[in-house]
Formats: C-alpha cells, structure tokens, sequence
C-alpha cells in the first residue's frame, strides 16, 4: 500500500440536501452516471437504461446478504437506564449468540452488566450480557432468551422456546445510517429484492436499484447474473480516522464465493465476458478471492481483512455499479482505486452540479 496516502485528499464539501432521506419509487427509476474509465466522459441516464450498456454474455456479481434488524433498545437491569445495542457480526468463535456490537452509552457498559430488551412495564422479551470489550470499542455482548432461561430449570415448553434469533427478528429496527432523519415505512426498501441471507448490519446499497424485472429483462438480452456473499459490519459506519491512510485497520468480514459461481465467472472470463461487480462489497469478495488464489477464481468461504486503495491491481472486476459514498470512507479510496483518484473527483463535482442523490438511498455510477 503507498504509505503517502492522506485521507484529508479524500475529503469533498456536499450539500446536505443531496444526502437521500428516502427511497425513490420504483427503485430503478434513479438516476445513472455512467463514467467510461478510458476516455473520461460522463453520461446521464437512469438506472432502468442499464441495459443499454451491458452486452450478452457479461456477467453480474452481486451480494445477496439480507440486513437484519440489527438496533435493539433496551434498559440496563439495575438502573433501567436506556440502551441502544447495534449488532455488527455474530461471533460464533466465542460460543453460540455472541455478537460483536456498538452499544450507547459505552462509557457505562462496564464487562458482566445486564441488559433487558422490551417494554420497561412487560417481561423482557431478550436479555443480553456485556462479555468484554473489543479493540475497535465495541462490545462482545451474549445474549439468551427468558425461556431459554426458564428452559433450563425445566419449566418451560421446549416446543416453546424461541430461538435469540428469532426474537432479533421480532423486536429489532432496521439500522439506517446515522444520516438518514427520516422514518423508513417499508422496512423492505432497505433489502435488495435478491437479499436471501441474513447477517449484515447495513445494506449493500448498490444493489437497492434492481427491480425483479429489470434482472428479468437483463436475463432475456443475455445478461448472466451469479450472487455471492459479504456481511456488511463495521468499517461501514467509521470514518478513516488516521490522515496516514496505511494506519487504517480494516476488520474481519465475512465472505462466501460458491462453486456456481465461481464456475460463472470462471465461463465469463474465458468466453471474453465482463464481470460487473454490483457494489464495492462485490467488488471485495471478487479480489480478496483472487488474491488468496494468484488472480484465479475458485470457491471461498471464510474471512477478508483486504483493504482496497489507489495503487491496488484489480485481477477479477472490469466494472462495477455503485453508490455515491461518504467523504473519507474506505468506500471512497476503494472507488478511486478503481476509476483513478482523477477521474472520481471530477464524476462526484458533475453528480454535484447535476443534483444527483448521495448515499445510501441516493443514484448511481455505472464505472466501464
């Protein structure tokens, strides 16, 4: 990684009016800049078009993780004071339902504190136990159910029992960006339609423009699409904090890229194909693949820490749909990586002056 790269240069001025407080209808009715990395020219289009630059035979990668509920609030057992868990990863390494997390207040939340899930006035639906705290200053949190707990003393209906993450599902809000004021009335719009396995703690937003249609029509015109895996967790919601941005630790996400797939992609390359990646978290798992195989494709399931920036060689990806990210994101440096530090200045200035929406339920850039 080029040791003289400083975050302060990934830094621009957006109007707060840009930043999307809510999602367009339908959700491929969003606007498109589509950038040609070769000659630098931009085109504005909506994302209903993209078809218009997708050829037979090229091949869509997109992440099909589903966002869980992930922002539970509760009290603390001795002081009833309000908390506020977000669950990041399940850390299944430290024993079954222990979750790395962000609580609020921290600074309260000491190791063996007690936290209870539900209504104040009604018996908690989840209790949860900080277990330690880790590096990143979250907190390792074990949580168990009332009924698991009665469960043990045999007085309780095993039949009855509900599993920590099924009351996950029941009580828990969807975790929306901290830059989104607005209250979402469909907790679906924050999926993509082709979300299918639970664990991320944020949407892979690029993928929020697809309708069941639009992948229906891409199909017919000879557009192959193959789907892989990566659980949105914590990088999503930090700044890089160092100015030197080779100081920046990414964290550990999980990944996984089946044989299918492989074999797609694998079919595409050789037949002259393009692999277009749907989001940077696509783009993640296609590299931190071909990185641990020499630039090959094969079957993965496990961990990546890979952190992308200007200077990295990209062996897997030849384009890439994505969102407008957050000044100073690892998001940002993984963009500029791909389209040249340049060319991704002058593309986010034209979304600017072209009023596009930015973030997570904002447009998108179609990079060729």
């Amino acid at each position: 990684m080029d040791n003289t790269l400083k975050i302060s240069d990934f830094n621009y001025d957006l109007p707060l009016e840009l930043i999307a407080q809510t999602p367009i209808e339908p959700r491929d009715a969003s606007r498109l800049l589509v950038v040609q990395r070769a000659t630098g020219t931009f085109e504005h289009r909506h994302f209903r078009d993209l078809g218009d630059f997708l050829r037979p035979g090229d091949l869509l990668i997109a992440n099909q993780s589903r966002v869980i509920p992930a922002r539970l609030l509760g009290y603390r057992a001795e002081t009833k004071g309000a908390v506020e868990v977000l669950l990041l990863t399940e850390r299944n390494d430290l024993g079954p339902d222990h979750w790395e997390t962000l609580v609020r207040p921290g600074r309260r939340l000491r190791e063996g504190a007690r936290i209870y899930f539900g209504p104040q006035d009604q018996a908690p639906r989840l209790i949860g136990e900080i277990q330690q705290r880790t590096e990143a200053g979250g907190r390792i949190v074990h949580f168990w159910t009332p009924e698991q707990e009665a469960g043990s003393s045999g007085s309780a209906d095993p039949y009855q029992v509900l599993s920590v993450r099924q009351r996950i599902d029941e009580i828990g809000r969807m975790p929306l960006p901290p830059y989104i004021h607005e209250t979402l009335e469909d907790q679906e719009r924050y999926q993509t339609v082709y979300a299918r396995i639970q664990g991320s703690a944020a949407a892979p937003t690029a993928g929020l423009h697809f309708t069941p249609e639009l992948l229906e029509r891409l199909r017919q015109q000879g557009v192959r699409t193959g789907f892989v895996t990566l659980h949105v967790g914590l990088d999503t919601f930090r700044p890089v904090e160092h100015e030197n941005v080779s100081e920046h630790k990414m964290h550990s996400e999980e990944i996984e890229l089946d044989s299918p797939t492989a074999e797609l992609i694998n079919e595409t390359k050789k037949a002259g194909g393009r692999v277009i990646a749907v989001g940077t978290t696509s783009v993640r798992v296609l590299e931190s693949v071909a990185s641990f195989h020499n630039g090959e494709i094969a079957p993965y399931k496990g961990s990546t820490r890979l952190f992308i920036t200007p200077g990295t060689r990209f062996q897997a990806v030849d384009a890439m749909i994505t969102n407008f990210h957050l000044p100073r994101s690892t998001l940002l440096l993984l963009v500029s990586a791909f389209m040249g530090k340049e060319l991704m200045e002058q593309a986010y200035q034209e979304a600017i002056k072209e009023r596009y929406r930015f973030f997570s339920f904002g447009d998108a850039m179609l990079l060729l």
